[in-house]
C-alpha cells in the first residue's frame, strides 16, 4: 500500500468512512436489537451494553473482521478470486434474511457512493465494484484500501461504526438519555483493541459464529406488529 497519503489525511478519510453522516444506510437496520428491546433482553444501559458487546467480541470478531483481514489480504495481493471467496462467505454466514439483506443492501449503498465520489481512483477495483452481491464488510474494506488505510485502521474503525449504530438504536427504543449512549460509547470502544487482536488470530476454518438469540431477535423481527427499523 502507498504510504505517501498524510497521516492526517488518513485520520480524515477514516472519520469520514465510518461518520454515521454516510449514505449506507446504517441507521435504519437494529441487527436484532429492536426484537431484543420488544422482547425485554434488553431494557437498560447494562443490557444494553452487555448485548452490543457480546456481538462485537463473538460475531464481528470471529466473522467479519476475521473476513476483513482475509478482503484486505485479496486487494493488497490482487487476488480478485479469492475476495469472491471471502464475500461469498461472509453473506453465507448470515443467520437470517434480516441480516443477509441489511448486509446486501449497506454493501450496494456503499459501492454506489464510492462509484459516484469524484475524485477517488477506484479503476483497479472496478471489477470487484461490479460484484452483484457485495457484503458491507468487502465494500468497507473496498474502500478503507482505496483511501489508503492500514489494515488495524479499518477493523478499529469498523467496529466504530458497529457501535455507533447499535448505540444510536438503543438510544431511540430502550430508550436510552444521551450521556448514558456517550458513555456506553466511551466504554465499548475501549473493547476494540482486544477484539480485533483476537479477530486476527482466527484461522481460515474456524471463521464464523453462531449466536442463537441474535438470529431469532433478526428474524422474529421480520414479523414484529410494530417497527421502528427496517425489515
Amino acid at each position: 500500500m502507498s504510504t505517501n497519503t498524510p497521516q492526517a489525511l488518513k485520520l480524515n478519510r477514516l472519520l469520514q468512512l465510518c461518520s454515521a453522516n454516510l449514505p449506507v444506510g446504517g441507521f435504519s437496520f437494529s441487527q436484532g436489537l429492536e426484537y431484543a428491546v420488544e422482547n425485554d433482553w434488553v431494557t437498560n444501559v447494562d443490557t444494553t451494553q452487555s448485548w452490543i458487546e457480546l456481538n462485537l467480541s463473538v460475531a464481528l470478531a470471529q466473522t467479519d473482521l476475521a473476513v476483513l483481514k482475509r478482503l484486505y489480504s485479496a486487494l493488497i495481493e490482487g487476488q480478485e478470486e479469492q475476495f469472491n471467496h471471502w464475500n461469498e462467505l461472509i453473506l453465507a454466514s448470515r443467520e437470517s434474511y434480516e441480516l443477509h439483506m441489511a448486509d446486501v443492501a449497506m454493501g450496494k449503498a456503499l459501492v454506489r457512493l464510492l462509484n459516484q465520489l469524484d475524485n477517488l481512483p477506484t479503476d483497479k477495483q472496478q471489477v470487484l465494484l461490479q460484484i452483484q452481491d457485495m457484503s458491507f464488510v468487502s465494500a468497507f474494506a473496498i474502500a478503507a484500501f482505496t483511501f489508503d488505510l492500514d489494515l488495524l485502521s479499518a477493523q478499529s474503525g469498523y467496529c466504530w461504526t458497529y457501535i455507533d449504530n447499535q448505540v444510536a438504536a438503543a438510544t431511540k427504543i430502550v430508550p436510552l438519555g444521551q450521556t448514558q449512549a456517550q458513555n456506553l460509547l466511551y466504554d465499548l470502544s475501549e473493547k476494540v483493541e482486544a477484539v480485533v487482536s483476537a479477530a486476527n488470530l482466527v484461522a481460515d476454518d474456524e471463521i464464523g459464529a453462531s449466536l442463537p438469540h441474535l438470529a431469532m431477535a433478526s428474524a422474529w423481527h421480520e414479523n414484529q406488529y410494530t417497527r421502528l427499523f427496517r425489515s
